[in-house]
Parts: C-alpha cells; structure tokens; sequence
C-alpha cells in the first residue's frame, strides 16, 4: 500500500485583473469537493478541514453559495445582499482565510453562484433592493431589478397573510408603526413600516396619514392570502417558491451590482472558478455566460443544466460544461440489470394496481402543477399572448380560452427544461425543432377543433420569434418577451411536474427517480457508457461529473444499494410481502400500495450495511423524508393541504417497521445476501467517475460511504475528523476494514492520482480507451496523453449477483497493454495481455491499474 500523499501546487499564472497579491488560478480542477457552508459549518471550519482534504487529494474546494443569505439560511440560494460575504458563514475575512488555506495546500476555492433569483426574506428589510422596491415602485433605484411591472395599477403581490385581507384588517392583525431598518452604509432609520406579525413591510412617501385599508390600497405592493399566489402571483420565481423572487441579471447594471463582489475576490486570487446555479431561469442563458467569460478572464466554470436523455448542452455556450447530472444517470445505470425491469414493474402493478407508463403519470402531474401551484406563470403567460393577438387584426380571432388550452398543453409537452431562442436572432434548427416536436405531441392532446390548431400554431410561431399576423410582424416589446417567457416558464413546469411530482409517486425503482434520470430507463449498456465519455472528450472534456450533490433525492450509495432489485426482483417481491407480513398490525387502512414501495426501497437501503460505521436511520430522519416525499407526490396529501390521517398512518408504519425485531430480521438477511453486489455498486461506480472524462465532484462526506436522503438530510453534518482518522490510519499502511474504509481509500488514490498526473485526465488531449473483455459483468478503459501508450485502468464488475449465479469470473479476461502494472487500490501486480479476470478481480471488484514505468516505481 503506497504511502504517496504529496501534493502538488495549483498553476498560477498573472491575470490582468489581479489586484492582490495573489494571482488568479486559471487551472481546471483535477477535482472538486463539495461543502455546504453555514451558520453551523463556517468558512474557518472549512478551513480547518483543509489539510485532511489535501491528503485526500482534492484539487479545488467547491463552496455553496457565499454571499449574503436570509436569516437561518442552510443552504445559502436565498441571497439577500450581493455586495456581503454572508455574516453566518463568517464573512469576507472568513473567506480570505480558507482561500489561503487553500491555496496553501495547492487547491483552489470554487463557489457557487445564484444569478435567477433574490429571496424574499423575514422581515423584508434584509433585502434592501426589494424594501427599495416595496417603498419607492418605480422609482427606486431597483425598480428594474425584479421580473415584474409596477405600474398604478398593478402592485407588487406580497401574499403572506393567513386568510384573507379583509378578514385580517377586521381583526386587527395589521398595524402601522416606526421600526429602526438598517441602511447599506451601516446606519440605523426608523421607518414608517406597515406590520403583519413577523412581516414587515414599508410604507410609501406621502401616505403615512392615511387610514389604515387606504394606506395599503396605496403602496407599491399588496397584501394577500398566501392562497392568492398560485392563482394572482405577478413576479417571476424560482420554480413556485413565493420567497424566491427573480431577477433580471440581462441587464448589465443589474449583472454588474450582482457579479461585483465575487469578481473582486477573483480579481484578489480569492475565488478560481464558478458553478451557475439554475441558468434555465435566465432571459438567455448563453448571454449570461458569455458576459460571465468576459467578465471572469475565462475562468473555469461549470452550469448546473439537466440535461434529458440525448440532449446535448449548446456548443456556443461559453464554459466547460455542466455540473454532471448527465454522467450521473449514465454511471448508476452500468450496475442495474435491464432485465429487471419488468419483475419490478409486475410487483408495482400488483401492488398499487396502477397500469399506466411512466409517461402517463408524468402527464398527469405536468397537468396538476399546471392547474395547482404555477396556474400564476401560465395566466401572465396567456395574457402576453392574448394582447399580441387582440394588437394584430390578422390574429384578433384567437381567443383567450384557446391560447391558454394551446400553453398548458405545449408547455406540458416538452420533454426537456427549455429551447434556446433569442429575440432578434434566428431561432437555430436543433432548438426550433424541440419547439415543433413539442408542439406535434400537443397536437393529440389538443384534439381537432380547428380554432385550437390555429391557436397552436400562432403560439409556436410567436414562440419561435417568427413572423405571424400581419406582414413584416416579428419584434415588439411584447413579442420579444413572449420567446423569453415562455422559456422561462418551460422549467417550473418540467421540474415540478417531473421530479417534484412524478418522481415521486412512480415508486417501481427508485435509483432512477433522480434529477436528470429517467424513470423509464432502468440499465445502461457499456458501449452507451464509452460513447457518451469518448463525447465528452471531443466536446466538454473538462465539464463536472458527479454522483451526489445537494439536490440529489437520494445519496449516490442509497441508490447503488437499490442497484441489486434489478437483478433479483423476484426475491425482493417476496422481501416486501415479508415485511408487508411482519407490520401488518401497524397498517392503517389508507396506506397505499406506492408509498408501500417507496418505504421498504428506502429502508433497505438505509438498513445496516456490514463493514459501513455509518449512523443508523433515525425515526425523525424517515419521517422527514416519508412528509416531504408524501406531499411532493400530492396524491392524498400536499404541502399546502395535508391529510393529517394519512399522513400519520404512513409515519406509524415506517415508525413501527425500524423498531421490529422482524423486519431488522427480514432486511439484515436480504443485505448479507446482496452484500456483495452492493459492495461492487457502491465501489465500482465511484471509480468510473473518478476515473472518466469530466472533473469529479464528491459532495461532503460522500469519499466514504454515505446513505443520505434528500435535502435538508443530505445537508447534516459530516464527521471529517473520524474520516480523517481512517485515511491517515490506512496511508500508515493499515487495510481497509470494510466497505466505508474501501470507498475512502478508493476516492483517495484516484483523486491522488489525477492531481498527480493531470495530463492524463484533463482537455481534449487526455484519451479516453475502451478496452475489451469476455464478459458482460466487466467496464473496462484507459486514460493516456494525447497518442501516448495507455498510463491507467479502470476496470470494475458490474451486476455482480449475476456474475455469482454464473460460478464467478471463470476464465473471461481482459486485454490489458503491454507492460507491467499495479494496482494502485490493492498494490497487487499484473503483466499485461491477456489478464484473467479472476486473478485481477478476485479478492476485489474494482481495479485502478497504473503503469509501472521504472525498477524506483516498482519498489
């Protein structure tokens, strides 16, 4: 076992734009490690977790978002103040120093940037654009800052009341006062304020006299029922989060105010590189990132863009690539057994009784989301298109009710976030042509009226920026927003109709209800896997790969552990009739066959994992996850509406299943008997993402073994110092002891590696080589530089019970290159050729082989 744990320092190089001692990094990142940066993880804690992590051998940290959040933020895309490092994290002073503590150890410091949206905090003053906003309209310094018009007779909807308006002000809830409110250049101004409990709002110039229901009908905004918004919501938002308003970062002052304080830090040497953070939401995301390169010198950046089947992201869009959702779905699905698929769809059939595809039950939530909770989004979007019409005597006989059947119904047919269409410029044929498939499958949901058809194509051309109507008509104020508009909207819809709904009320396999998966898609072929990294390498070979990260609905190893279903759905169809058995006195009458599913897949992956000291699955724990994954679905109960019953039957059920003796007996004995395909999941899909094409991100905790649910869970603190203490004991030349040992030794030596040997994994000169072996139970491929000879391997074992049921390896091999290699997990050595796999995978499933090259390598 190498005890090899140098590290080398980051390139530098002097950017024009330095303006500290410290020049900018232009590196890519040999990896990344995500952090999740709080009032209860600062940045000098993250600091002093630093050397740990450059043992480990992460090439740059990766921040969540570092400026100014709400107050009791955990997660930090709730921004309030752009030009302030937030206070809970430390502050700008806490920053600098982690930076330092980076950079000192050779890594970089990646942060996360929030560029569609500002929160609408508790009380509103924390956002001072916003206060400016509420207090001044139109002529606040701000007024163009926030997706929405402010005109005389259209305020700003605040709908944060508990029932309505006119039965709060019967009962006195609202009053008028002087509140001190702090000011950007750190003083105090008392204020008339206007105050709702914990809510508090301004009071416009000149109508402090009033009456109280006078004062409010003349301010700049209105106060509502929260109830109003799904309905009357007139500013855009992230998703239908009412507390996340848009903004309009297109502008350039608005760019230059947001993007201030982060690109003096670059310019310090403080900050290396950026993660955009939801650029769907944006007016023209390739806009922004072309402002952002010009602004950053180029720096490396990567956008968290999901990216749905085949889809590829714009090749004129300027950065390295996404955030790795892509290679996500793609690596998980090496370890699942297509052939599966049908005894875990026969098991959910039987148990819910439900027959429908997948594709009808994401049409039915589209439907729901549309109806429900974004009904805001697709009024504001109606009404636009309705006034393009009514302007246009040509187009004057397309009716509202038609226009709004034609939205929801092409809306709920796109089968990915967005098109990429700008007002002004052609729309290109890749994206015109996801408007008209969209459009096609519009069509049979729309039926032959012929009123409608015509409706429909009058929004597609709109859509598409085209001439429609009278000749010569294609720009306009409102024709230009109506291209923007409509994208924007594309997203809400497809997230929340998709993975905040479908996802979860589809329970047949839960590994691939995950962001950018596909329900639907249960097993990738190896060939799929090869294609899709020799791609990478021709196009965004230095974009993010990824496993986890913080909106992951499940760890990387929960749904490796779930892998093993797909080779043994019928063994695990008579697991869930013996848990069904064992609980059968803690049911309740309205417990359904889905949230039946959803439950045991959750627990048995989760159950104790032999060789894993991972905290046990606490009974708060589950019920956090069981609420949110209940009222996302919005079958029986919702977020806004819940049915207290059902609700509590299905936490008694999950309650009762972790304190039975039973059910520990039923799930303990289904882990022993699928530990090892579990083990070879868990361990072989790590080592293909940090081995293949792409930089590696490994969210916090996950370089061992993790099982986490999804976020707030995924967000609890992380032990660094006891996975410190196992690295440093294995570096001393200890075994691994079991699986979270194997996986932290793992993550250490292939991240060690690529820091060591960049050129073998970084831009389009480090080659990507899929190597043949005899069976399809084995991935195998190479890294080199440029036509050099093959320097690294990476083989792992794929859908290891089946390999078991065949007697093992037997005498399949792998053609490995001429030389001589070691394992760099194991320090075995093996000659090139022909390689049995018995002998290379034998005490293992995974095997990082790196060449040997000298007589000094080889002692």
């Amino acid at each position: 076992m190498s005890t090899d744990t140098g590290h080398r320092p980051v390139p530098r190089r002097e950017s024009a734009t330095t303006t500290g001692t410290l020049p900018v990094l232009r590196a890519v990142p040999t990896s990344t490690y995500r952090l999740q940066l709080h009032a209860g993880f600062t940045a000098d804690d993250a600091a002093g977790i630093v050397p740990y992590l450059a043992r480990l051998g992460v090439g740059h940290l990766f921040c969540s978002p570092v400026l100014q959040a709400a107050p009791g933020s955990t997660h930090g895309y709730d921004v309030v103040d752009h030009t302030r490092i937030g206070e809970e994290i430390g502050g700008e002073e806490a920053l600098r120093r982690l930076a330092d503590a980076a950079h000192g150890h050779g890594m970089g410091l990646i942060v996360d940037v929030v560029p569609n949206h500002m929160a609408i905090p508790t009380p509103i003053w924390h956002n001072r654009a916003l206060w400016s906003v509420l207090r001044d309209g139109p002529a606040s310094e701000y007024a163009d800052w926030f997706d929405v018009e402010l005109t005389g007779e259209l305020s700003l909807l605040v709908p944060v009341l508990g029932r309505s308006v006119g039965a709060v002000l019967a009962d006195g809830e609202i009053t008028v006062g002087q509140e001190p409110i702090p000011q950007a250049d750190g003083t105090v101004r008392t204020e008339t304020v206007v105050r709702y409990y914990d809510h508090v709002l301004p009071v416009a110039a000149g109508t402090e006299h009033l009456g109280l229901a006078d004062l409010l009908d003349r301010q700049w905004y209105r106060l509502a029922s929260w109830k109003v918004a799904d309905d009357e919501l007139n500013y855009r938002r992230f998703f239908d989060v009412d507390t996340l308003a848009a903004i309009r970062v297109e502008l350039p002052e608005v760019f230059e105010a947001t993007h201030a304080t982060l690109l003096r830090l670059q310019g310090e040497g403080i900050i290396d590189g950026y993660r955009i953070d939801h650029p769907d939401g944006l007016a023209d995301p390739r806009g922004y990132l072309r402002d952002l390169e010009r602004a950053t010198g180029g720096a490396w950046t990567v956008v968290e863009k999901i990216l749905h089947g085949d889809e590829q992201l714009p090749g004129d869009f300027p950065c390295a690539g996404t955030t790795g959702y892509d290679a996500l779905w793609r690596v998980g699905g090496l370890f699942h057994d297509p052939h599966g698929a049908l005894g875990l769809t026969h098991l959910w059939q039987r148990r819910t009784g439900d027959l429908r595809p997948f594709e009808e039950v994401a049409e039915e939530s589209t439907d729901l989301v549309v109806q429900t909770s974004l009904w805001a989004e697709i009024e504001r979007l109606t009404t636009l298109l309705h006034r393009i019409c009514q302007a246009d005597i040509r187009l004057r006989d397309t009716t509202r009710r038609n226009i709004q059947k034609v939205v929801v119904a092409l809306l709920g047919s796109m089968d990915r976030y967005r098109a990429y269409i700008v007002p002004g410029e052609a729309a290109p044929g890749s994206e015109r042509a996801v408007i008209e498939q969209a459009a096609d499958r519009a069509r049979s949901r729309l039926g032959e009226d012929e009123d409608v058809a015509a409706a429909l194509g009058t929004v597609v051309a709109l859509v598409c920026g085209d001439e429609v109507g009278s000749a010569g008509r294609t720009r306009s104020a409102d024709r230009d927003e109506v291209v923007v508009r409509f994208a924007q909207t594309c997203g809400p819809v497809h997230a929340k109709g998709l993975e905040d709904t479908a996802f979860y009320r589809y329970a047949r396999f839960l590994a691939v209800n995950e962001v950018g998966a596909d329900p639907d898609r249960i097993g990738v072929d190896p060939d799929e896997l090869h294609d899709h990294a020799l791609s990478m390498v021709r196009t965004r070979p230095d974009a993010m790969t990824t496993l986890s990260t913080h909106d992951t609905k499940r760890s990387e190893d929960v749904r490796a552990r779930l892998a093993v279903l797909t080779e043994q759905p019928l063994e695990w169809a008579v697991v869930v009739q013996d848990l069904e058995r064992a609980t059968a006195d803690h049911r309740g009458d309205q417990v359904d066959g889905a949230v039946d599913l959803l439950l045991w897949q959750i627990l048995a992956a989760c159950w104790t994992l032999p060789g894993a000291p991972v905290a046990p699955l606490t009974a708060e724990r589950l019920d956090g996850y069981l609420l949110k994954a209940m009222r996302e679905a919005k079958s029986r109960t919702t977020w806004t509406e819940q049915d207290s019953d059902y609700e509590q039957q299905v936490l008694d059920l999950g309650r009762a299943a972790l304190c039975s003796a039973e059910v520990d007996e039923i799930l303990s004995d289904w882990t022993r008997r699928t530990l090892a395909a579990q083990r070879s999941a868990i361990l072989g899909q790590k080592l293909v993402q940090l081995t293949m094409p792409g930089v590696p991100d490994v969210y916090q905790g996950n370089e061992s073994v993790d099982l986490s649910l999804v976020d707030p869970d995924n967000r609890r603190e992380v032990d660094h110092a006891a996975h410190e203490e196992r690295l440093t004991r294995m570096i001393e030349g200890a075994g691994p002891e079991g699986i979270a040992d194997e996986k932290l030794w793992l993550t250490h030596r292939a991240l060690v590696l690529r820091r060591n040997r960049p050129e073998l994994f970084q831009g389009r000169d480090a080659a990507y080589h899929p190597l043949p072996t005899t069976t399809g139970h084995a991935l195998a491929f190479g890294r080199a530089e440029g036509e050099g000879p093959i320097e690294v391997i990476t083989v792992v074992t794929r859908l290891a019970h089946g390999l078991a049921q065949r007697g093992g390896w037997g005498d399949a091999w792998i053609a490995l290159p001429p030389g001589r290699w070691r394992d760099s997990l194991s320090g075995a050595e093996t000659e090139g050729g022909r390689a049995s796999l018995q002998d290379l995978l034998g005490d293992g499933p995974v095997a990082l082989l790196v060449r040997i090259r000298d007589e000094e390598d080889a002692r």
